[in-house]
């Protein structure tokens, strides 16, 4: 499930994930990899146009309008109607392997989520598989308003795949970078000209 959501005020509206990376926007890197790594694609998006970004994929909107990120997740697995991958459309270097890792230890688990020494929760929740297990779970949250993506947690079974493991796929800071700003996305532009140079290399 690719998650499109934020008002993209530091683009002045223009919708974050159709930014380019490296001559490729961000939505198609996100494709690429979720469809490598899963069945299908849904996106999750409330923006009108959204059907006009990934031609032949499958559009959705939140079940419970304006909880944020948490409401992209509960409606991927209300409408998806099974597991899902959730990938944040503004994540251009996350990696095929991790996703097919998180997915692979889903089968006993309700939620696998990566360790992240940047980010503040210590998880990365939108990069991270969620069972059907969760939808009660986020739904209590939601009624007892608790928007926090990590809120329900406590109340389903959870994995992490600790950070050594995640950085085998790469530096943990850039694999879960979000392309947030313009200078995210001048940064974002140096990371993947800096990867070309070095696949050449190799």
């Amino acid at each position: 499930m690719i998650l499109a959501g934020g008002q993209a005020s530091r683009y002045g509206g223009r919708p974050k994930g159709l930014e380019r990376v490296h001559g490729e926007r961000v939505i198609d890197r996100v494709a690429t990899v979720l469809r490598a790594a899963t069945d299908s694609l849904l996106l999750i998006a409330n923006d009108p146009l959204a059907a006009e970004w990934l031609p032949g994929v499958r559009v959705a909107s939140d079940v419970r309008p304006g909880i944020g990120s948490l409401g992209g997740i509960h409606a991927a697995l209300v409408h998806a109607g099974t597991a899902v991958i959730v990938v944040a459309w503004d994540m251009p270097f996350v990696p095929e392997g991790l996703l097919a890792e998180l997915r692979a230890k889903g089968e006993d688990v309700d939620v696998v989520a990566p360790e992240s020494g940047s980010s503040r929760r210590g998880l990365e929740p939108l990069c991270a598989y969620y069972s059907q297990g969760c939808v009660a779970p986020i739904e209590r949250s939601i009624n007892a308003d608790d928007r926090r993506v990590i809120g329900f947690f406590d109340q389903v079974r959870v994995a992490r795949l600790g950070i050594d493991e995640v950085r085998r796929y790469g530096d943990p800071d850039r694999l879960f970078m979000n392309v947030n700003s313009p200078d995210e996305l001048a940064l974002a532009e140096q990371y993947a000209s800096t990867a070309d140079r070095d696949d050449r290399r190799n």
